[in-house]
């Protein structure tokens, strides 16, 4: 029997036991009203004083502190899974807070047999357990009960896993033939190509790409020097300045200034919506407008827009930096990796038919 028979013959054998049932009342006591009287005076006056209001705003500055440690994207994400997981408790006459490890177990394999991935399933299911701390209950798979789940998650993986699906890079011959398909100098295609350019040249990451300020853009003769005031890997915004070339073929500054001239702010986002009929507004764009941009002009190019995704352009600079030679050290400068077993990868790939071992008698 396959692993999703087995997990849903499970789910079916413990399927009622998942039903939260509400405990009966006690039965009703007689008691001397006067004694009663007396211990409720006593209880009145021996209980613990409130917290001070200048107290529970510290506690919720703190709260806003702890939330703020964790990545926006993440935050977002875990929205998302604990409404997906709240949403399949309800549908099903479940608790969801707190959840049983049965319960959690069961919600993973009818998320797999829909087609998950067991990443996105993990993610799910430690978004729960966050959800479960922040409401003061233990997560679900630190319980001892969490053996099960704990098979049903392994199985997932063993079934369903595979190796990593990667959105192809936009590389340099990817990345120009996107800006040689961009047509007109408006506001959108202005923007557009700084945004193909400096997201490549930098290799930044989309949210990384909505965040630049005006502010952040320092001109120099050598090119421009960008300073990421917050990443995923700078949790603590110290900040960190990023050295892009002049450019001669992508010419990422020459773009960047095009678009900084047309658009015409002196602060605020660097890259900012535009309306329906191309105004300039004065909000950011979102990190998913970078993704469904990278996936337009790569169809306009020519290409699968379902191979590219925002991650393309940060991808496309450590790909074709490894191919031209450029050693991981040099890589990490630019990416802001924290490990470089990710840039070793990039630089493994460039390099699988250089020197090969069987070059001399193949």
């Amino acid at each position: 029997m396959s692993f999703s028979g087995t997990a849903m013959a499970y789910a079916n054998r413990s399927w009622h036991t998942l039903k939260m049932t509400s405990a009966h009342p006690p039965s009703p006591l007689f008691v001397d009203s006067d004694l009663a009287r007396t211990q409720i005076a006593v209880a009145t006056n021996s209980a613990e004083p409130t917290l001070p209001a200048i107290l529970n705003e510290k506690i919720e500055r703190a709260a806003a502190y702890a939330k703020a440690a964790r990545a926006g994207a993440t935050r977002r994400a875990y929205d998302s899974d604990w409404a997906i997981f709240t949403a399949w408790c309800a549908a099903h006459g479940l608790t969801a807070l707190p959840a049983s490890p049965d319960v959690v177990a069961v919600f993973a394999s009818d998320q797999a047999t829909a087609g998950l991935n067991p990443s996105t399933i993990n993610r799910r299911v430690a978004a729960i357990g966050h959800y479960h701390r922040a409401g003061g209950y233990p997560a679900p798979t630190a319980m001892p009960t969490a053996g099960r789940l704990a098979e049903v998650l392994a199985g997932i993986r063993a079934e369903h896993g595979g190796a990593k699906r990667q959105k192809r890079p936009a590389d340099a011959v990817a990345l120009r033939n996107m800006l040689a398909a961009i047509d007109g100098e408006g506001l959108r295609a202005l923007r557009d190509r700084a945004i193909l350019a400096i997201g490549m040249a930098a290799a930044l990451r989309r949210s990384e790409i909505v965040a630049l300020q005006v502010e952040h853009i320092g001109i120099v003769p050598e090119g421009l020097r960008l300073t990421i005031a917050h990443s995923k890997t700078d949790q603590t915004r110290q900040g960190i300045v990023i050295a892009i070339p002049e450019g001669s073929r992508i010419r990422p500054k020459a773009l960047l200034l095009a678009w900084m001239a047309a658009a015409g702010h002196g602060k605020g986002p660097l890259f900012r919506r535009l309306s329906r009929l191309d105004a300039l507004t004065p909000a950011a764009m979102s990190d998913r407008a970078i993704a469904r941009l990278v996936q337009h002009h790569a169809a306009a190019a020519g290409y699968d827009p379902s191979q590219f995704a925002g991650h393309s352009l940060r991808a496309g600079f450590l790909t074709e930096g490894a191919s031209q030679g450029a050693t991981i050290f040099k890589l990490q400068e630019v990416s802001r990796h924290k490990s470089v077993q990710v840039l070793a990868d990039y630089v493994r790939d460039a390099d699988l038919f250089k020197d090969h071992a069987g070059q001399r008698f193949l």
